[in-house]
């Protein structure tokens, strides 16, 4: 197996200072700042993100060729979807900890075994968030708690269906088709378990 390059090593710096920044919007889950930065060149320029809690995602494997999904409608979008299953951390909540409390809630598993996929950064024009992916093995039924006003399903699909169904356009959620392709890319040739998930 080849070794990847590193990228080139640049001397050049971007970084925008911040003058002063103000809450626009305080919601219940997202909160919107719109900041006055200090760009490289000395001019000033406005930067409005959201902040966001942070989230996970979870490979759940029945087996070795299929894993876990959910249907769930998205109002943003007014739409059905079909995801990897994910769920939002809570204030100081470990990563792992909210993967396997989602797991259960959402899918009604518990996983003997788990290890850590990848950290992504889905939105960095316009949000701090962060999601991270794990995978779970060695499932046990223990039965789906879902919050107050959860609404979805969760089935069994091959992976080779799932990832049809990215090619086909029917998985469009960008989490999800992330994560299918990192596993057939990556994930299936690796080291089974691939790397623990207290090695954080």
């Amino acid at each position: 197996m080849s070794v990847a390059k590193p990228p080139p090593v640049s001397q050049a710096d971007f970084t925008e200072t911040q003058v002063s920044s103000r809450l626009a919007y305080d919601g219940g889950l997202l909160k919107v700042m719109r900041d006055e930065v200090r760009l490289p060149d000395g001019n000033a320029a406005w930067r409005e993100y959201v902040l966001h809690p942070g989230a996970v995602m979870m490979l759940a494997f029945v087996d070795e060729d299929t894993i876990l999904l959910e249907r769930q409608y998205r109002y943003p979008k007014h739409q059905h979807f079909i995801e990897l299953p994910a769920g939002k951390l809570e204030p100081n909540e470990d990563p792992l900890d909210t993967a396997k409390r989602e797991l259960i809630e959402e899918c009604g598993f518990e996983a003997a075994e788990w290890w850590r996929i990848a950290k992504l950064d889905p939105s960095i024009g316009y949000s701090n968030e962060v999601i991270y992916l794990y995978g779970a093995r060695n499932l046990h039924h223990v039965g789906a708690k879902l919050d107050v006003g959860e609404h979805l399903e969760t089935f069994e699909a091959r992976i080779s269906d799932a990832l049809e169904w990215v090619r086909d356009g029917i998985i469009t959620d960008t989490k999800t088709v992330f994560g299918l392709l990192w596993w057939d890319k990556f994930g299936r040739h690796s080291r089974v378990g691939g790397n623990p998930a207290n090695d954080e």
